[in-house]
């Protein structure tokens, strides 16, 4: 069986280049920028030195992970003057969310100059009297249909961005995101303090049910795979990401960007707006948020598949040469060591056995710290096999929506490019 020893040798030293020199992709530590500048210490390194002459935490800057033991950071300048802020949320449908979500941000402890703006995109269910009902400070827009070329989230968000006016910073973020009391503070003070242009955060999503345990983490994983946010924070490297539940953007810079039309069509909006802003000069940062929550449930697999392989082959660029290859690495990096470890126990094949266990272990080791992010044991990372085979099930599942012509589908809406 010499040709699965040759593929588990291939699969190991893919797992050892991943590991060390894929931007440190598997850490958690990249939080909220405080202290220093977040571009300071890595500017001019590879990716495998980011880690070099410094403590194995100093990189946490803006929030302990749960897994590591606390620090004192450095103490927290606070601006001159707090800038304007509009914060927009887009909401279609969303009467379900809004009670636990829109009331943290009206609540919000920022000391400058704030208001709130709801976009209802359309709803019919009864979104916009429960917002004018509930909370009369909130300014309601009604954006309309989308024109054609559009998405309909992309034209609710330049409909709140247009009712903002001159404001110096849009917080842009989802209607299924709870903020805590001192978030918007917190991402105000970040870009101020580090001329940050775009601050992102991967709010933290539900992990109640049993396919939320096992998906979101990975979730979370993969995206931070495809775009490590240390490469990402960098200025002048290629790598450019957000999460659109919550993005922080200079109103100067999303203009000298050319604002949303720029990507009006985008389905993976949030790395869209990114890839824009950093190439017009922006300075990013995406990291994981210690003060931001995801409060949409995903309940089983079923909503879990949707949410997922609606853009997925967007990711992909609409590609089948990309789709074959990312079914191959798929295959390759996460299902190979297993199938090592089988075949070498059948047939007796030590090196293919001992191969495929030590890459399962490394390829574990990588994503124990995104699970213990999320509080969910370590023995969970040994079903990395299983949850990868179900994402890779998703993103060809999403090739062939694409290819019936349903797309991305959201709330009523199907997208087939972007």
């Amino acid at each position: 069986m010499l040709i699965f020893r040759v593929l588990a040798a291939v699969a190991s030293l893919a797992w050892v280049w991943l590991a060390l020199a894929r931007g440190m992709f598997w850490r958690t530590d990249v939080r909220l920028p405080r202290g220093r500048p977040p571009h300071h210490e890595t500017r001019g390194r590879g990716p495998q030195d980011e880690t070099r002459g410094r403590g194995p935490r100093d990189e946490t800057r803006g929030g302990t992970p749960p897994d590591e033991t606390p620090q004192t950071a450095p103490p927290e300048r606070e601006p001159q003057r707090w800038p304007t802020v509009a914060i927009v949320v887009p909401a279609r449908d969303e009467a379900a969310v809004l009670p636990d979500s829109l009331s943290t941000l009206v609540r919000q402890e920022y000391p400058g100059p704030v208001r709130v703006i709801l976009v209802d995109d359309n709803s019919t269910d009864g979104t916009r009297t429960l917002v004018a009902s509930r909370w009369p400070a909130v300014t309601i827009v009604d954006p309309g249909e989308p024109p054609p070329g559009w998405a309909g989230k992309l034209w609710a968000l330049t409909a709140g961005v247009a009712e903002a006016g001159e404001v110096d910073y849009l917080l842009l973020t989802d209607a299924d995101i709870a903020h805590r009391p001192d978030s918007l503070a917190s991402l105000v003070r970040a870009a101020e303090e580090h001329r940050l242009d775009l601050v992102s955060q991967m709010a933290r999503l539900r992990v109640s049910s049993p396919w939320e345990r096992l998906v979101v983490p990975a979730f979370v994983y993969f995206f931070a795979l495809l775009y490590p946010f240390r490469w990402s924070n960098r200025p002048g490297t290629r790598t450019a990401a957000a999460a659109g539940g919550c993005s922080l953007v200079r109103r100067s810079a999303l203009e000298r960007g050319g604002g949303l039309a720029e990507i009006r069509g985008a389905v993976i909006d949030d790395v869209a707006l990114a890839r824009v802003l950093k190439g017009s000069g922006a300075r990013t940062f995406l990291g994981l948020a210690d003060r931001v929550d995801s409060i949409r449930p995903y309940p089983d697999l079923g909503t879990l598949w949707r949410m997922v392989s609606r853009s997925a082959y967007a990711q992909l660029r609409h590609s089948l040469a990309l789709l074959a290859g990312t079914v191959v690495g798929l295959a390759l990096i996460f299902l190979v060591p297993l199938m090592s470890i089988v075949v070498g126990a059948a047939t007796g094949d030590v090196p293919t056995l001992v191969l495929g266990a030590a890459t399962w272990l490394l390829m574990a080791g990588t994503y124990t710290p995104m699970l213990r992010y999320y509080g969910q044991p370590w023995p969970a990372a040994l079903a990395m096999p299983f949850t990868a085979t179900l994402y890779l099930a998703m993103t060809v599942d999403s090739a062939v929506q694409h290819y019936r012509g349903r797309g991305a589908a959201w709330k009523g809406r199907t997208y087939t490019a972007g």
